[in-house]
């Protein structure tokens, strides 16, 4: 297992549902396009730039999304790509063949997340379908990344694993600068 002790920043949630037009407008930007199916803002940089945000089970235009926490950073989704290219989700996918443990745990990952987005609106198109592979093996981890800052240490714990492993990712941005990073 690759663990580190980089200090991660805390996660900036806004108040449940909040996304303001200011939000939009960096979320745009972030995407280069307009942002789709953003219900709140889950999961903030150190400068307080909106980095996660919950999206709908199904888009404004029908389209079914099984994404409930999605990345909207580019810095932070170049570098959650960088870990992917490293090899990382096969080994990651390896363990959970091989420890039960883990296995149990990211099943429980997986459960919660159905949970969660099935509160919002049930889906048939997705149902049983989590994101990220879960919950047999790891096939995105910008989907485990976004879970992990989304929810918290403790609840994904390969996302919390990817979290530790990117460290200071917003070092050397305008989120570095910020008060508190």
């Amino acid at each position: 297992m690759r663990t580190s002790a980089i200090v991660v920043p805390e996660p900036r949630p806004s108040p449940a549902g909040a996304v303001d037009r200011a939000d939009l407008d960096v979320l745009a930007e972030q995407l280069r396009r307009p942002p789709r199916g953003v219900r709140a803002v889950a999961h903030r940089c150190p400068a307080g730039h909106p980095n996660v945000v919950t999206t709908g089970p199904r888009l404004e235009d029908g389209t079914p999304f099984p994404t409930l926490y999605y990345i909207t950073c580019p810095r932070l989704a170049g570098a959650v790509g960088t870990l992917e290219a490293s090899g990382l989700m096969r080994e990651m996918s390896e363990r959970l063949r091989t420890d039960g443990d883990l296995a149990a745990a990211y099943a429980a990952a997986h459960e919660g997340y159905l949970r969660e987005r099935e509160a919002i609106e049930v889906v048939p198109e997705t149902s049983g379908i989590s994101a990220g592979g879960m919950p047999h093996r790891v096939k995105c981890l910008h989907v485990l990344v976004a879970h992990a800052l989304a929810k918290g240490p403790g609840v994904n714990p390969l996302g919390d694993e990817a979290v530790l492993l990117l460290g200071e990712w917003w070092q050397g941005t305008p989120c570095a600068s910020a008060p508190g990073s």
